[in-house]
């Protein structure tokens, strides 16, 4: 590993270290509300970027209006169709069977 022969000077590290300095953000002003807002992001009091709402409240919103507009998959509804019939089955089975029973049950008597 090298190792320097000798230390360096104040005045060499400062030539050195001239063009290392800090520099201001960029700044603009949201098109929407006129807050101070650094360069590409999101404004911080509208929550909008470029003139368009991204805040998370609006995206929620949208995702949710979204999805009550999408139709329903044509394999779902089938698959609903064939619930139906089988529930419509199941329970004409149950009110066919009960009044037997009551038959049965008199007979018995």
């Amino acid at each position: 590993m090298a190792v320097p022969k000798k230390r360096t000077g104040h005045s060499a590290q400062g030539h050195r270290r001239s063009n290392w300095k800090a520099t201001k953000p960029e700044t603009t002003k949201c098109p929407n509300c006129g807050e101070t807002v650094l360069t590409h992001t999101v404004c911080t009091a509208c929550g909008t970027y470029k003139g368009k709402p991204v805040s998370l409240k609006d995206r929620v919103e949208e995702v949710a209006v979204k999805e009550e507009k999408k139709p329903a998959k044509k394999s779902t509804k089938k698959a609903e169709k064939v619930e139906e019939v089988k529930a419509e089955e199941t329970v004409a089975e149950v009110t066919e069977e009960a009044p037997a029973e009551e038959t049965s049950e008199s007979e018995e008597k």
